[in-house]
């Protein structure tokens, strides 16, 4: 099992990231903007770098049973691969079926 901080700092990156949306878009714009003045630009950089845990990069993905980050399988289930494994073996998973040839 994760630590119970990392993963109360997933969930509060998640929250920054929803309500930061909107400002780190508009951030990018400005920064991206060719007629924007250089005062403006580095005003919008700096605002990209103080709000960092918004950004979506930070996000990681984890495994809800056992909050492992690396090894978490995002596609169609979202688990550890651990879990998955257990799970797969049961039979838990509708449509996966375990290779034999």
């Amino acid at each position: 099992m994760a630590k119970q901080c990392m993963l109360r700092r997933e969930v509060k990156r998640t929250k920054l990231r929803d309500n930061r949306k909107e400002g780190r878009a508009k951030a990018r714009a400005t920064v991206n903007d060719p007629n924007a003045s250089f005062e403006e630009k580095m005003a919008a950089l700096t605002y990209l770098k103080k709000k960092i845990d918004s950004s979506v990069v930070r996000y990681t993905k984890r495994c809800p049973f056992t909050g492992r980050a690396r090894g978490a399988y995002s596609k169609k289930v979202l688990l550890g691969r651990g879990k998955f494994r257990v799970t797969a073996m049961n039979g838990e998973i509708p449509g996966l079926v375990k290779a034999s040839w």
